[in-house]
């Protein structure tokens, strides 16, 4: 899977980071979520690729890209030091000014660079979640049944990552499977076993329960001046109708009031895990969005 496009690991920000990159015209930076990796474009990215120039990472703590150990702070794994890993990866690839898809975690950090960068950012596309600050005022039980991991990934070291130390490969088949709206039968056998691969890892399995932990902490923090600090750029929203967000949340409202921008988006017939789901559907928005 994506054979065509060069693979690279480069130093920014104090960490190596491991990427996939190739495509002509403009940059597009394509940012993958929990629990998964780059992996997840490569539904769309042959096709992209005949229009932009892509850049698919693995965030830091996921795939091959480094995983360094939590801080006490949860600062190492924030949404702004892993923006500025994004950031400098693209300002050393030549891009001053980039278009940005993020699902999931990678939408999270795409949020907040967004935010912290609004010049380098052209337009930004989030897939299948709800603001992170948005989602935790909206906690209930429903949400928190849902979304369990959200609090359990967040509990202290070493509680999360022993117990799923035990047994990674059934706690990664047990939440692809969960998120989805057709348990794993669409993903792809090789990007499964890459999901796997990568999953299995304790340090993965480690910097996946600090990305969870900094966002409980740190990242609202970071996210306090949220009234005044909004996204400025063309922003577009897609969401599974089958999903969590889908029955919990509003997407186009949540985001609406995180922007000084009208926010435009539609739901697409999948569950969570869109670009393994419904490439066709996913390409064909981002497409329309970043083509427009």
């Amino acid at each position: 899977m994506l054979e065509r496009f060069t693979q690279e690991r480069r130093e920014v920000n104090g960490v190596q980071i491991h990427f996939r990159h190739g495509g002509k015209g403009p940059p597009l930076l394509l940012l993958h979520g929990y629990p998964q990796s780059h992996v997840i474009w490569h539904g769309v990215a042959d096709a992209l690729a005949e229009h932009f120039t892509l850049v698919m990472p693995d965030l830091r703590g996921y795939g091959d890209s480094s995983k360094p150990a939590g801080d006490a702070a949860h600062l190492n794994y924030s949404k702004r030091v892993m923006a500025q890993d994004m950031l400098d990866l693209m300002s050393s690839l030549g891009h001053k000014t980039f278009d940005l898809c993020g699902h999931d975690r990678g939408g999270r950090v795409a949020h907040r660079l967004a935010l912290d960068h609004p010049q380098r950012v052209k337009k930004l596309m989030i897939a299948d979640i709800s603001p992170t600050r948005t989602m935790f005022e909206k906690t209930d039980k429903r949400f928190a049944d849902a979304y369990y991991h959200w609090f359990f990934l967040a509990q202290p070291y070493p509680l999360p990552e022993t117990l799923i130390n035990n047994n990674a490969r059934f706690f990664i088949d047990y939440t692809l499977g969960g998120w989805g709206s057709a348990g794993t039968s669409f993903f792809a056998p090789d990007a499964m076993e890459e999901y796997r691969r990568c999953f299995c890892d304790p340090a993965m399995i480690h910097a996946g329960c600090e990305d969870y932990r900094a966002a409980s902490t740190i990242d609202l923090v970071h996210d306090e001046d949220h009234e005044h600090n909004k996204i400025s750029c063309p922003l577009h929203i897609v969401w599974g109708e089958h999903g969590i967000i889908a029955r919990l949340f509003s997407p186009l409202e949540d985001w609406q009031a995180k922007a000084t921008v009208k926010v435009t988006g539609k739901a697409l017939a999948g569950g969570h895990f869109l670009l393994d789901e419904v490439p066709d559907a996913m390409l064909a928005e981002m497409l329309m969005f970043f083509r427009d």
